[in-house]
C-alpha cells in the first residue's frame, strides 16, 4: 500500500512524515518512529497508531482504566508526557497499556492515541506488525535480494522495485488460488510453467477431473 526506497543514510522518519494516510487508519510502527510532534499531526489527522512506549518517557498518569488481568493487560491508562520536548510540540494525553505474553513471559509498554478499542484489541494490533517482519524475510529469501547485480544507486532501486512488483503480484496469485498456497510455492509453480500460456486463475486453481474420468485414470494404472 505504500513503499519508500531511500538510502540508508538519514533516519526512516524523515520518509515516515511523508505519508499521507486516509482518515481513521490505523498506523503500527516501532520505537524507531518516536516523533512527538508526528503524533500530534495525526491525532489531528484522525489517524490512530500503535507504537512502544520509550522506556524513559517522562509522563504522567492522568487516570486508570480497569484492566482484564486474564488477557495479559497489567495496566491500562491515560498519560500526558510531559517532558519538555513533549511540551512544546503540544503532544496529545495517550494511552498507555502495559501487557505480558502468556507464552514468552515478555512485557510490553504500548502508546497509544486510540481510545475505542480494548487494550488487548491493542496488544493484538502491534503483534500484527511482525508479518512486516515476515515480508521482509520473504523478499530476501524468494526474490534474490540478500545480493545485488549492480552497485549503482539506480541499479539497487530497480532491483527493490522489481522485487515488490513480483511479490505484488504473487500476493495476488495466491488471493486467487486455494487455500494452502505460500508464496514459495507459488514462485515454484511460476518457475515450472513459466513459457506456457496460463492465466494466473488457471494456473493456480486448475479445473478439477471429473469423477469417472478419475476411475478410468486409476483402472489404466491397474
Amino acid at each position: 500500500e505504500f513503499v519508500a526506497v531511500e538510502n540508508g543514510k538519514e533516519n526512516d522518519m524523515v520518509q515516515g512524515r511523508k505519508f499521507q494516510f486516509p482518515s481513521g487508519s490505523i498506523v503500527v510502527f516501532d520505537k524507531g518512529y518516536v516523533d512527538y510532534q508526528w503524533y500530534a499531526n495525526l491525532t489531528a489527522q484522525n489517524i490512530g497508531f500503535v507504537t512502544r512506549l520509550r522506556p524513559k518517557a517522562v509522563y504522567r498518569v492522568i487516570q486508570q482504566h480497569p484492566v482484564i488481568v486474564a488477557k495479559g493487560i497489567l495496566k491500562d491508562e491515560t498519560i500526558q508526557l510531559n517532558s519538555a520536548h513533549a511540551v512544546k510540540r503540544q503532544t496529545p494525553p495517550l494511552r498507555k497499556i502495559e501487557y505480558i505474553d502468556r507464552q514468552s513471559g515478555k512485557h510490553f509498554m504500548f502508546l497509544s492515541n486510540n481510545f475505542r478499542l480494548s487494550a488487548s484489541t491493542i496488544a493484538a494490533i502491534y503483534k500484527d506488525r511482525w508479518k512486516v517482519e515476515l515480508f521482509f524475510k520473504a523478499i530476501k529469501q524468494n526474490l534474490k535480494l540478500k545480493a545485488f547485480i549492480g552497485r549503482s544507486r539506480n541499479a539497487i532501486q530497480t532491483q527493490i522495485w522489481i522485487a515488490l512488483i513480483a511479490y505484488l503480484l504473487v500476493s495476488f496469485a495466491r488471493h486467487l488460488g486455494q487455500e494452502g498456497w505460500t508464496v514459495q510455492r507459488l514462485l515454484r509453480m511460476i518457475q515450472v510453467n513459466l513459457f506456457e500460456r496460463k492465466t494466473l486463475k488457471a494456473l493456480f486453481m486448475p479445473d478439477k477431473i471429473p469423477i469417472k474420468q478419475k476411475e478410468a485414470q486409476l483402472s489404466l494404472l491397474l
